[in-house]
């Protein structure tokens, strides 16, 4: 990928024009890290771009970008601008083409605003990155308020590259941030939701999460997840303090390579406890009847409210909603077990209840269970074919509807359990059954 980036920039001079790697490929450069993608800024406009390579995606040309693939990846060629005003908080109205240094001077932060020329292998660096990148501070470019103001993204960019890189954000820079905060609101929700995927996957999620809150974010975006502070929970399972904390410990309890709908489960599986609070006063002690299906139907509107993908909610919804079922895997019958552990996302789900229970009282005895269950069982599927199916039914004359259902369950439940372990004597019992 840089062999090719390189080869573009060089082409670029070699044509008279300016040519650089931009932004975020210099600061990982820099770092030792491999960038995961190549900017190149230039001197050139789009229509020089288009005619030197005679080709490339004009969909950004008004803002001097031209996205060009080579070798299966795509560089996004941006001619050194000087933005106008920003109406929207999100775009500039209009740009002006000038040169390298208005160009890094209109960029969000300083360890984002260097140059680096591949060819002559040089730094070229207008707003004094290298000091910051090496103090790993993230500091606004100029007038933090102003760089918030002309686009209101900047403002989780600020926490994911402080959560993701593990730089502190500079005084000035957080204090506009604070100040801007209810901007986001103005924000798409798929561009909102982009910027916070990126937190809840990074191993430093658990920072991200204070940061989105002490910045006053959070209480924009997910003011559910502020309803959890001060809603106590019974001392006897969760030592640890309220749902707020009990949340935000299993989020720094969760592996580096959590999936997203199983950072998402933890951050929204205990939702609806506020709302489900009560006192139970012969008992003595706090009760939250109900709290996982109350909190599955939260989980989906928030999710909804952000625009993820089906199959992130259903994952997500899925385990949020069966998550207190755990407390009963011991007692249940072994054909309801192996159906528990066949779903689709019981892995996740599994993760989800040993990290709520690292984060509360820290027994553990029915994960270990299903861990030695799962090994019991491997030697097989979970669910294998069923012996019997519906046209055996219906050849012994039976009509479909809700007994048909149950004679098929019930069948599936013998096989399961190992009572029944041939399709002939599945047979066998079904004309036993029927003739009952």
């Amino acid at each position: 990928m840089e062999k090719a980036a390189i080869k573009i920039v060089r082409r670029l001079q070699e044509a008279g024009h300016d040519a650089v790697f931009a932004g975020g490929c210099v600061r990982d450069r820099l770092t030792g890290s491999t960038p995961k993608d190549y900017d190149i800024a230039t001197s050139a406009t789009p229509d020089e771009i288009l005619a030197l390579f005679g080709r490339g995606d004009e969909v950004g040309a008004h803002f001097g970008v031209i996205l060009l693939r080579e070798r299966g990846n795509h560089y996004e060629i941006a001619t050194f601008r000087k933005d106008g005003s920003y109406s929207d908080g999100r775009r500039p109205d209009s740009v002006i083409f000038t040169n390298a240094k208005e160009d890094a001077l209109r960029r969000d932060f300083t360890v984002n605003g260097m140059f680096y020329d591949p060819v002559k292998e040089e730094l070229i660096d207008y707003v004094n990155g290298q000091v910051d990148l090496k103090s790993k501070t993230l500091r606004a470019i100029g007038v933090p308020e102003d760089r918030f103001d002309e686009d209101y993204l900047r403002l989780l960019r600020a926490i994911r590259f402080a959560t993701v890189l593990g730089y502190t954000i500079e005084e000035i820079t957080w204090d506009a941030i604070v100040k801007r905060a209810g901007a986001v609101s103005e924000l798409p929700a798929e561009r909102i939701r982009e910027e916070l995927d990126k937190i809840w996957l990074s191993p430093h999620r658990a920072t991200g999460f204070d940061l989105l809150v002490k910045s006053g974010l959070m209480g924009v975006l997910l003011p559910e997840i502020l309803d959890l502070q001060g809603c106590e929970q019974p001392p006897e399972w969760h030592p640890e303090g309220d749902v707020f904390v009990h949340t935000r410990l299993m989020l720094g309890l969760l592996g580096a390579e959590a999936s997203l709908p199983l950072v998402l489960s933890v951050l929204f599986h205990d939702i609806a406890k506020p709302a489900t609070q009560t006192y139970d006063q012969e008992a003595g002690r706090i009760r939250f009847n109900n709290h996982d299906k109350l909190g599955a139907e939260m989980t989906e509107r928030i999710l909804k409210r952000f625009k993820y993908s089906n199959q992130t909610i259903e994952a997500t919804v899925a385990a949020v909603s069966v998550h207190m079922g755990f407390i009963n895997v011991k007692q249940m019958r072994e054909s309801t077990l192996k159906r528990f552990m066949a779903r689709d996302h019981f892995q996740d789900e599994l993760e989800l209840h040993r990290i709520d229970c690292l984060g509360s009282n820290g027994n553990l005895e029915n994960h270990d269970y299903l861990i030695s269950k799962a090994a019991e069982f491997d030697a097989e599927p979970l669910i294998p074919p069923p012996f019997i199916t519906g046209r055996d039914l219906i050849a012994h004359g039976l009509k479909p509807g809700p007994h048909f259902k149950e004679l098929l369950i019930e069948a599936q439940d013998l096989q399961l359990e190992g009572a029944i372990t041939t399709r002939e004597a599945a047979l066998d019992w079904l004309s036993k059954k029927l003739t009952e």
